[in-house]
């Protein structure tokens, strides 16, 4: 997966290394967090134990 990233960054001019760490962040603050979606929900989706 991290290779299609590296590729996806390539092709769109972005000038970082992108991983599977960037995305789950991403995906836990701009895709979830922004749209209402509750912390302790987003914990679950990100696999988190407590």
């Amino acid at each position: 997966m991290n290779e299609y990233l590296v590729e996806i960054a390539a092709l769109s001019g972005v000038n970082k290394t992108l991983g599977n760490k960037i995305a789950k962040r991403t995906f836990g603050t701009t895709e979830t967090l922004l749209n209402g979606v509750t912390i302790e929900s987003v914990s679950k989706m990100l696999g988190h134990n407590y």
